[in-house]
């Protein structure tokens, strides 16, 4: 693979080399390979094929937790965050010793591989938040929930510049692989001042279906916020908040 350089990028296929842009810049390789029909066909490729399969599988779940979260997520992730959960979910994929290779599951895996999960690694929440807190399911109830202990936000949140006031969000998803949808619950608190005042020990619930038997995840995120002239102006659209896993629970 190499770089193009030079004031013309060029996009396509020249000669046999294919020309393409990527988060990376303009890049430029020979084309080739086997063909996909060989690929779909060839018992030589088999073990091809389960790879796919799974790493197709990874994907799906990765749309579906991404979409699931996606109103915490539109203002808390990077650029790399949808190949990183793909790669994190298909180690998941891999723990599965119930079905067959090529036929693994995200949930039939151990889940517990993304727990601590960050989807920005720009702002990560273990780097932002020292606060404790613990998260905890009540299955029957179907209450999902995160204790937080009483802190000084000047002290325990490290936060960029310009900051005034940030908010915590907390949210809890049911998470159906097979039909592929979700259930979403989320709550948070106040837009807060970024100061030496300390915040009383607190929690934060979501709400989920009382006895489900599907996987559960929650996420806790904090926002930033610049005050001016009375109005909450999100900080530097976002880059610096972080989202991070910190509850799996399967059955």
């Amino acid at each position: 693979m190499a770089q193009q350089s030079g004031i013309i990028k060029l996009k396509g296929t020249l000669g046999g080399i294919s020309f393409y842009k990527t988060s990376d810049g303009y890049l430029a390789r020979e084309k080739g390979g086997v063909s996909a029909q060989r690929i779909a066909t060839d018992p030589a490729f088999q073990r091809t094929r389960e790879n796919n399969a799974e790493f197709s599988t990874a994907g799906k779940a990765g749309k579906l937790v991404r979409n699931s979260i996606q109103v915490l997520l539109q203002t808390a992730r990077d650029k790399r965050c949808v190949a990183r959960l793909t790669r994190s979910l298909l180690a998941v994929v891999k723990t599965d010793e119930v079905n067959a290779r090529g036929e693994r599951k995200v949930q039939d895996g151990n889940m517990q591989l993304i727990n601590g999960f960050e989807f920005n690694q720009n702002g990560k929440l273990g780097s932002t938040f020292f606060t404790p807190f613990v998260s905890a399911l009540d299955r029957t109830t179907g209450e999902l929930s995160v204790d937080i202990d009483a802190y000084q936000a000047a002290v325990r949140i490290a936060a960029p510049r310009g900051t005034t006031h940030y908010r915590l969000n907390f949210a809890g998803v049911e998470l159906d692989f097979e039909e592929r949808n979700f259930n979403f619950s989320m709550e948070q608190t106040a837009i807060l001042p970024h100061t030496s005042v300390e915040q009383v020990a607190s929690s934060l619930t979501a709400t989920l279906t009382a006895n489900t038997t599907l996987p559960v995840l929650g996420v806790l995120g904090i926002e930033f916020f610049q005050e001016v002239n009375a109005e909450m102006y999100p900080l530097k659209n976002g880059a610096f908040n972080a989202l991070a896993v910190i509850k799996i629970d399967q059955v």
